[in-house]
């Protein structure tokens, strides 16, 4: 199934790296500025897409501190129906977190063409450095 996934280790422990995903306040420091979330599983959530390109809308799929977090992803008005999804781990390592993001299930979003949404997704990803944002909050503060 096509993916697309990016690690990073981070010098911190996983329950610093972890206090990141925490709260609204703080995901917004490195995830995206905009956003509005009920972080908790069921809770909703709404950020703006990169290059201001729509919205990205989804709910918390899953959160086990310290370990994981899932959510669903869907480009709003972009002809998906259903959503795909973003899966962020957290692991131990010597050296302190090994942070993996990874966005799938493109193929079931319901858009044909959807192969070119996986390169977007592939070019955008590198581009927007995500985790070495959050490499930068969470090592700083870790």
């Amino acid at each position: 199934m096509p993916q697309v996934t990016r690690t990073i280790e981070i010098a911190a422990r996983p329950a610093a790296v972890w206090d990141w995903f925490s709260s609204a306040e703080r995901l917004r420091r490195w995830l995206a500025p905009d956003l509005e979330i009920d972080v908790r599983v069921g809770g909703r959530y709404r950020m703006r897409a990169a290059e201001d390109a729509g919205w990205i809308v989804g709910a918390v799929l899953e959160m086990v501190p310290e370990q994981l977090l899932a959510l669903s992803w869907m480009e709003e008005d972009a002809g998906w129906i259903h959503p795909a999804r973003l899966t962020i781990t957290l692991k131990p390592v010597p050296a302190g977190t090994e942070v993996s993001l990874t966005h799938d299930g493109f193929a079931g979003i319901g858009k044909s063409g959807w192969e070119r949404i996986v390169q977007a997704y592939e070019h955008g990803v590198d581009a927007h450095d995500l985790l070495g944002k959050l490499a930068s909050v969470a090592g700083r503060h870790g």
